[in-house]
């Protein structure tokens, strides 16, 4: 049941991702719509992230999506796709680490959660109430298997998490001004302290490149994940 619930999850993160690629076209507007709905068409034929991919012109889909927006659903659209963009690129990279059986040291421990001795008779414990080790979650069959095995109290404590990121997140996009969509304030290595900072022509292209990326990362974990939960319903090889 609880590997359903993740797919299900994902599945519509995914289709939001999806969604949000509003962003990235242009609306098609007959000669009689309203001013403001002619600026909101500019307004998404312009915004960051238009790729030649969509032509450069905005989906019917997109389109109808923001036809009656409030000011900001373009940002928010462009926030809410970046972040899912950037989950789904982790959960490729730990969904293959998994999968071929590549796992990284756990706190300098003996565990099975370790590249150099994936079995241990000294494993320790996930919980201990429920016997669960480091060493089944890396000996699980897949990577939903191991998702499964995590407890409740676990679960609520990655939620708690991510709920606190959304929370810093939320505060420095928008109370802060001046920010585009993605800029959360965290650079620990100064990437992004250069001459023009996000808006400088390399940065730019990177964040394109991100954007592209985080895209296909979504398809891509999504189609992993219901291929776990119903064998067989993606018809490609993957990992």
């Amino acid at each position: 049941i609880l590997q359903i619930k993740v797919i299900i999850l994902t599945t519509m993160k995914v289709f939001a991702s999806i969604l949000a690629l509003a962003t990235t076209a242009a609306a098609f507007a007959p000669n009689s719509v309203h001013r403001s709905e002619t600026r909101l068409a500019a307004a998404i034929d312009e915004a960051f992230g238009v790729t030649v991919e969509t032509g450069n012109k905005c989906t019917p889909l997109g389109a109808r999506l923001l036809e009656d927006s409030q000011d900001g659903a373009l940002e928010w659209f462009q926030n809410a796709e970046i972040k899912h963009g950037r989950i789904a690129m982790l959960a490729t990279v730990g969904y293959m680490n998994q999968k071929f059986g590549v796992h990284f040291p756990l706190y300098l421990g003996p565990t099975g959660s370790n590249s150099f001795s994936p079995g241990s008779d000294d494993a320790w414990f996930l919980s201990t109430t429920e016997g669960i080790t480091f060493t089944d979650i890396a000996n699980a069959a897949t990577p939903m298997d191991a998702v499964a095995m995590i407890p409740g109290a676990g679960l609520l404590q990655i939620l708690f998490a991510a709920g606190i990121f959304e929370a810093t997140a939320y505060n420095r996009q928008y109370n802060q001004e001046g920010r585009v969509p993605g800029d959360y304030g965290y650079d620990p290595l100064g990437f992004t302290k250069v001459e023009g900072g996000l808006e400088s022509p390399k940065l730019r292209k990177l964040r394109i490149k991100e954007i592209k990326n985080g895209r296909l990362a979504m398809l891509a974990i999504a189609g992993w994940a219901a291929s776990d939960a119903i064998p067989g319903s993606l018809p490609v090889w993957h990992p």
